[in-house]
């Protein structure tokens, strides 16, 4: 017979091959168009921009999104609130494009790609980009916007849990913050000036009205924040969303 010696567990590891194949090849299927700042498009990049006041006294602090694959921009704004489209405090400063290829979009537990295929699952999976974009948006429609505890980082990070990106389900506000700044690009030389040059000015005219003690103050500001995040982060459980 032409069905002999063809069992069940054959057959089912065929369609776990078959799943685990489909979804290595889905991001073939959704070719993502270009980056164009003048249009705003940034497809599959987490974006940044200066904050006012916060920013002036410490650069590296700023407001993130995370892209569709169309370019169109989700940013956590304020509670119950992502808005699409219309990044909070500005146009885009800086971004970095993420590789879809280092996603895990499992159709089933047997087609992850990420090596800890159960702890993503915890966090949340997706069969796209744009599916776990919509997961962590839904999810932070029902979210009180803190700038300690839940902010718009935390969004990008949930977000990228969803994704796995890079085999990894541990992204936070930290690590988040770091990739943009280590690996993001500026969009042009004006995007550069608009987001030091208030830091400058207040440092000038901080110097000129108290002098270095001034500056002592800064370092004390910036010590105190990034120590609440890092031991918010990995202190204290569940502090930080």
């Amino acid at each position: 017979m032409l069905l002999k010696g063809f069992s069940s567990v054959d057959v089912g590891a065929d369609f776990d091959s078959e799943d685990a194949s489909s979804n290595n090849s889905l991001q073939e299927l959704w070719p993502v168009g270009e980056i164009d700042p003048k249009k705003a498009r940034f497809p599959c990049c987490i974006v940044w921009t200066p904050l006012p006041v916060v920013s002036w006294l410490a650069p590296y602090i700023g407001h993130v999104g995370i892209c569709q694959e169309d370019g169109a921009v989700l940013d956590f704004a304020g509670s119950n609130l992502v808005s699409i489209d219309n990044l909070a405090y500005g146009s885009v400063a800086r971004y970095l494009q993420l590789d879809r290829k280092k996603c895990c979009f499992p159709v089933n537990l047997a087609a992850h790609v990420c090596e800890r295929s159960y702890k993503h699952a915890e966090a949340g999976t997706a069969i796209s980009w744009d599916d776990a974009l919509q997961l962590g948006m839904r999810h932070f429609q029902h979210k009180f916007y803190n700038l300690f505890t839940c902010n718009c980082y935390s969004f990008a990070a949930n977000c990228m849990n969803r994704l796995a990106y890079n085999g990894s389900v541990k992204w936070n506000v930290l690590n988040v913050a770091a990739l943009v700044w280590l690996h993001g690009q500026w969009v042009d030389k004006m995007s550069v000036v608009r987001s030091f040059f208030p830091f400058l000015t207040m440092t000038c005219i901080g110097i000129l009205m108290a002098g270095w003690p001034f500056l002592i103050g800064m370092a004390a500001f910036s010590s105190l924040l990034i120590g609440w995040f890092v031991f918010a982060v990995y202190c204290t459980k569940g502090l930080v969303c």
